[in-house]
């Protein structure tokens, strides 16, 4: 018979009630807010719904060829930094290809802040880049005779107000001299190039850009010697920074007002008063190492975190960073004096660039060339902890009178948003946006 065992199920299933009913289980502690510092072990943790990867288009197109006949010969002549030369060089190069013409490897003068001897060759691989660009544009390191003994007909596009077309602009000059120098529009059109152009930029600005042999050499070196897994973290706060911006700080040390006055010079007062405010609040100034330090926390970043601080010479106030996370690495720190001595503004900011690409995460203080460009960088290697720490928003909610704890939800929440989207973490010519 089955009675008996049903009885017992039932029983037993009775008496297993009763106890759950008599002692209920304690209380589920409510969660916490997503947007809570505290909830999070960092800002890496946000889950992506946007990532930037190289246009198809691009890598996977079949190349138009290129025309039996050279309209002539182009240099590009480049001004500033670093990665805003390479930025120029890059435009030039698709400026070459919209043009039909034959790109010259450019010549960085002294004057323009290049490295010590002033060459391409000296930063960048020569053979490398023509190498890679073969099929996209016409590259020549010399000039035949003919031309090689007569000055470029000079053409200063970066003046140029107004979308700058160089089709209409350029060409006719290329065509009447055959060879021209120019610098390039910042306002320039690119969405109007054929694609064939803008593949031309595209290539060499991701593929065929590569450091000379002895320099990445010395590149992985200061690689290898910061301690894993590490931040870099580009900071800007060096007195001819501070003293472009026209912002006004307090509190800053004796030392670090003199050289702020001295770069100021008479031309460069800051603003006061509302302009001053309003400044501010539309994400102009440059964040103070203590002001970076406090958003590092407010995005969990934790205290130990290796950072390796790609920064120029002469930065102001670094006690405000290093008080708080005390395993921060410089390159000055990590080379041998002689290696570091030996080393212009350029070179230095090359290593930067090369490390900041091969980071286990990157954070930048800033929005320029060097930010723009290792962010893309990142993206074109497949590598998305990249964030630019958000000028705006701190001056906004601090203006408002936020701090503390206050402060720091507000700060997670405005760059959890920028990082769920990527804002800003690719250059749009060459990319394209993939929803996750």
């Amino acid at each position: 018979m089955r009675v008996k065992p049903l009885f017992v199920i039932i029983s037993t299933l009775s008496l297993f009630l009763a106890v759950v009913l008599i002692y209920p289980s304690p209380p589920v502690a409510p969660s916490k807010s997503s947007d809570s510092t505290s909830a999070k072990s960092d800002i890496w943790s946000v889950q992506r719904i946007v990532e930037w990867r190289p246009c198809k288009w691009w890598l996977q197109s079949h190349l138009t060829p290129l025309p039996a006949k050279s309209n002539g010969f182009i240099r590009v002549d480049c001004y500033g930094g670093l990665n805003q030369m390479r930025r120029d060089f890059c435009d030039g190069v698709g400026i070459a290809r919209l043009l039909n013409a034959t790109l010259v490897l450019p010549k960085f003068e002294v004057a323009a802040y290049w490295n010590e001897s002033s060459g391409f060759s000296d930063v960048f691989d020569a053979d490398y880049f023509i190498t890679q660009m073969n099929g996209f544009v016409n590259v020549v390191k010399e000039l035949p005779p003919e031309i090689s003994s007569k000055e470029p007909h000079r053409i200063d596009c970066s003046k140029r107000k107004g979308q700058f077309d160089y089709i209409e602009s350029v060409l006719p000059s290329l065509l009447k001299y055959h060879y021209v120098s120019i610098t390039p529009a910042m306002s320039q059109r690119r969405d109007r190039y054929p694609k064939y152009a803008k593949a031309a930029l595209c290539q060499a600005c991701y593929r065929a850009l590569k450091l000379t042999e002895s320099l990445e050499k010395k590149a992985n070196k200061l690689l290898e010697a910061i301690p894993k897994p590490f931040l870099s973290l580009h900071l800007r706060f060096e007195p001819d920074m501070v003293a472009y911006s026209q912002c006004q700080y307090s509190g800053l040390s004796p030392t670090s007002m003199k050289a702020l006055e001295a770069a100021r010079g008479d031309d460069r007062k800051p603003w006061t008063g509302e302009a001053a405010r309003i400044w501010r609040n539309r994400g102009k100034c440059p964040l103070t190492p203590n002001e970076t330090a406090f958003i590092l926390q407010a995005l969990s970043i934790p205290k130990n975190t290796n950072i390796y601080l790609a920064a120029g010479d002469g930065l102001m106030e670094i006690e405000g960073l290093t008080s708080i996370y005390s395993n921060v690495v410089t390159k000055s720190a990590l080379l041998s004096g002689e290696d570091f001595e030996t080393m212009h503004g350029n070179t230095k900011a090359a290593l930067d660039y090369y490390v900041s690409i091969n980071s286990d995460s990157y954070m930048a203080t800033y929005f320029g060339n060097m930010d723009k460009m290792v962010a893309a960088m990142r993206a074109f290697e497949g590598l998305y902890k990249t964030l630019f720490l958000s000028r705006r928003a701190f001056a906004e909610f601090t203006s408002r009178g936020l701090e503390g704890k206050l402060l720091m939800e507000a700060l997670w929440k405005a760059h959890k948003d920028d990082f769920i989207k990527g804002r800003g973490s690719a250059l749009s010519d060459c990319f394209c946006e993939f929803k996750l």
